[in-house]
């Protein structure tokens, strides 16, 4: 009668060794707990995001308390200017919970909706980046050829002029080009020229015969009417184009990447070998793959369009005021840090809010990096 096969073995280190048969059931941790400093910047950013996002009904809302309907954010009162926060000291007049400004307005209120103005726009831009990023790196990658060629050169191109000039001269060129909308001044040249040539004369108007022209082209062709709450939109518009449109060469050259390597795998040749046409090769078989890549830059790509938008608007190129943004009240708080009297408040809650909201969201791309990674999982 032949023995009992063993179950188990030594090693020969002389250590105990179990067959693989019995061995327990690896466990795998959960991607999304790899990161500790990425699920403390989501919770974070959630009560920022929530605090500033949902509150923006109220906070851009009309309030009366001064009889005219204005916008909460920017109601207030010039007997109430620069009061400290209530937690530094009790307020002679009204009590403010972050204190007030220069035109006796909250700057919590503010802050919530400078907040709100400076996320949105960030997360606009870095969608705007992301679409336009993936699209040309997916054409320029799948192509390939002298077509991948001349498109990277673009991308080089762009990438050796100054980034912040670049966005800077965006920025201006399309106010001046919003600027000559509204005005028409333009037009109403044109036209003066037109009636000066139909006249047959080519002498110089004299001054009488000038401001009459010019009368007459103003009734011909009156500025637009913009109203604050258009004008607003417009310039937010004006900036997410120029900010969102500067911001893909990264993400084009990552994906870009990622097509080539790709392109060359074997489902990707069995997709061509039964004739699958361009747009199914890349919208069912690379796009799907490219989640990951695109998701880890996305996430990095956002901090950086905020920074630009607050940078934008301490320049005074950005959100034009009274509407805040936590660039343009960084620019209103910091001429009040002067030798005669320091109202710190001012410039220290909107560049606190900025950093803590910036480190919580890179925070959150290092987490999705460590989640999506699969040469990072542990078992």
């Amino acid at each position: 009668m032949s023995a009992a096969a063993p179950t188990s073995r030594t090693t020969d280190h002389g250590e105990p060794s179990v067959l693989a048969i019995m061995a327990p059931p690896r466990t795998r941790d959960n991607p999304l707990t790899r990161s500790l400093a990425g699920i403390l910047g989501i919770a974070v950013l959630a009560v920022i995001a929530a605090a500033c996002l949902l509150t923006l009904p109220w906070t851009l809302g009309a309030s009366n308390s001064s009889g005219v309907p204005i916008p909460r954010y920017n109601a207030g009162e010039i007997a109430n200017a620069r009061i400290p926060p209530s937690f530094v000291a009790p307020a002679p007049k009204e009590s403010f919970l972050l204190g007030s400004d220069a035109l006796g307005r909250s700057l919590l209120v503010r802050l919530l909706a400078g907040g709100g103005v400076s996320l949105a726009i960030g997360l606009a831009a870095a969608f705007l980046s992301v679409v336009i990023g993936t699209a040309y790196g997916t054409i320029s990658g799948f192509i390939g050829g002298r077509v991948d060629a001349v498109m990277m050169r673009i991308v080089d191109i762009l990438y050796g002029l100054p980034y912040v000039l670049l966005v800077v001269l965006l920025a201006v060129a399309a106010d001046s080009v919003l600027a000559e909308y509204i005005s028409r001044e333009g037009a109403r040249a044109a036209w003066m020229a037109e009636r000066h040539t139909e006249r047959g004369s080519t002498a110089p108007l004299d001054a009488a015969a000038k401001a009459a022209l010019e009368t007459q082209a103003l009734a011909a062709i009156p500025p637009r009417q913009v109203s604050p709450t258009g004008r607003a939109i417009l310039d937010l518009g004006v900036l997410l184009i120029a900010i969102g449109g500067v911001s893909w060469l990264t993400m084009a050259r990552v994906i870009r990447g990622q097509v080539l390597s790709l392109k060359q795998l074997p489902f990707v040749e069995s997709a061509r070998a039964i004739g699958a046409s361009r747009r199914r090769i890349i919208f069912v078989h690379l796009l799907p793959n490219l989640v990951g890549p695109i998701t880890v830059y996305a996430a990095l790509t956002v901090p950086q369009a905020i920074l630009q938008e607050s940078f934008l608007s301490f320049l005074g190129i950005g959100v034009k005021p009274p509407l805040p943004s936590w660039g343009n009240l960084a620019a209103e708080g910091l001429p009040e840090l002067n030798p005669f009297q320091s109202n710190w408040w001012l410039l220290l809650f909107p560049c606190l809010a900025l950093g803590i909201t910036l480190l919580a969201l890179n925070f959150v791309g290092e987490g999705i990096r460590e989640a999506l990674d699969p040469k990072r999982a542990r078992t």
